[in-house]
């Protein structure tokens, strides 16, 4: 290859790499922008109030699903949390998932469990029941002890377990708002075709717990959690917002989703064989009921919150996100065939292309990006001026969005009131930018290795602190 040659391909390089970060700030930015515009009205609408009182005995009732394995840290704070919960009728599921540590004695201890008899309906697959508990103090509390098969086949077998017609899967380590149910039931009631709704989840960390309730709102003193806190702001709050309208939600989180039973059990309840069960489910909701063309509505709803616990070490958020990654390239090319159907409208033809390129194969360009163009830079292959370019493009793209989610949510929430806070979290919004996005585009290109080369999927361990668990 000669001298002008190489020029050529370096050049076509820089102008592909600022170009990518160029569509992804304009694509990011008008997800933004419809977001707020759809959230502003949301609040609007509802005047941030609950349901009127007398909605009460016609609300539909709701099994709570609480999949556990070695969850001691969090359980007991957890379950209280949801028993806690303001709303008419409502059942606890928690399954203990064959833990190893002491998250089933807590639990026998903390609730008065006492073993319990009952008809267990197989409606989908899942690993042996051992036992099924029910607490003396709080009847609407069963524990479901079982072989350990994963968190989708504990999720099935609480679903087995369950006798409402909806069910809510939340996660161990996460706590949910007194209203919580209230709030994320209303989109079921507003429209007969809603199938499944995602609530927000934010980062408890550095915030005061107290008999499973959340009394105030803080900063973590770990900068690791600190740069979740703006992640979680700007992926849920105004990543998802943006689609829910247009029906094109691919992701429900699994700490806090609300799904109508029926719909999931039609599609054949979670699948074992991924560990990306919650995009899975949604995806394949998707293209069950396109492929039977039948009306159907997947949402996200700002309002109802999941506080949960953000890893505050680098190998376990290392695991973490090589893990999700893994989770959504599986679940995007078992579900591929929405991108081919006639039906597949918003969802298959707009919202799978674009979680494909940016969030699939996103990272390694972004990886691909960072690497050449310091090569490019250092071996003098490039003037200065397509550096400075890149920086600008690359870097301040996510600057920008970071700190638009931050404005974003306190002109709508403002969750964090305090002065203080907010200049923390603006700083930890520019600081992410440097080092950490980079770090987590790195991990996210090993998540796509690994499913490259079929490596087996497990459910992992989670390194836990406690942050809900605080007194």
């Amino acid at each position: 290859m000669d001298a002008f040659d190489k020029a050529d391909w370096i050049a076509i390089a820089q102008v592909v790499f600022i170009g990518y970060f160029a569509i992804l700030t304009f694509v990011y930015l008008l997800l933004n922008i419809m977001s707020y515009v759809v959230i502003r009205q949301y609040m609007k609408d509802y005047d941030n109030n609950l349901l009127p009182e007398s909605y009460g005995p016609l609300l539909p009732p709701v099994s709570v699903i609480v999949p556990a394995y070695n969850e001691s840290a969090n359980i007991i704070a957890s379950v209280k949390s949801i028993l806690q919960l303001d709303y008419a009728r409502y059942e606890v599921i928690v399954v203990n998932d064959g833990s190893k540590d002491d998250t089933l004695a807590k639990l026998k201890h903390e609730f008065a469990l006492e073993l319990y008899t009952e008809a267990y309906r197989q409606q989908v697959p899942s690993k042996p029941v051992i036992a099924v508990y029910r607490s003396r103090n709080y009847p609407q509390l069963r524990v479901i002890d079982k072989a350990n098969g994963g968190k989708a086949d504990a999720l099935n077998a609480g679903i087995n377990a369950s006798r409402y017609p909806l069910f809510c899967a939340v996660d161990a380590d996460s706590i949910l708002q007194r209203d919580s149910l209230q709030r994320i039931v209303r989109p079921f009631i507003d429209r007969h075709d809603t199938v499944a709704v995602g609530g927000s989840i934010r980062v408890a960390n550095g915030s005061a717990i107290r008999h499973g309730l959340l009394t105030r709102v803080g900063i973590p003193k770990s900068w690791l959690a600190r740069f979740q806190i703006v992640e979680y702001l700007r992926a849920f709050l105004f990543g998802r917002m943006g689609w829910s309208p247009i029906n094109g939600m691919l992701i429900i989180s699994g700490a806090f989703g609300l799904f109508q039973k029926q719909a999931v059990v039609a599609c054949g309840g979670y699948q074992a064989a991924t560990v990306g069960e919650d995009m899975e489910l949604v995806l394949r909701l998707h293209a069950h009921f396109k492929q039977r063309n039948k009306p159907y509505h997947i949402a996200f709803i700002p309002d109802p919150v999941c506080w949960t616990e953000a890893p505050e070490d680098m190998g376990t958020l290392r695991n973490q996100r090589i893990r999700w990654q893994r989770g959504l390239l599986e679940s995007l090319f078992k579900n591929k065939r929405i991108i081919t159907s006639r039906q597949g409208r918003v969802a298959g033809w707009v919202a799978y292309p674009f979680m494909l390129l940016f969030e699939g194969m996103g990272p390694l360009i972004e990886v691909l990006a960072y690497s050449l163009s310091l090569y490019f830079f250092m071996t003098d292959a490039v003037d200065i001026y397509f550096t400075l370019a890149f920086v600008v493009v690359a870097f301040g793209f996510g600057i920008l969005m970071s700190t638009f989610s931050l404005i974003l949510e306190e002109l709508t929430f403002r969750t964090y009131t305090s002065k203080r806070a907010l200049l923390v979290l603006i700083f930890t919004a520019v600081l992410e930018n440097f080092g950490y996005r980079q770090i987590n585009s790195w991990w996210r290109v090993r998540g796509l290795w690994q499913w490259l080369r079929g490596r087996k999927h497990n459910w992992g361990a989670m390194k836990r602190v406690g942050s809900i668990n605080s007194p």
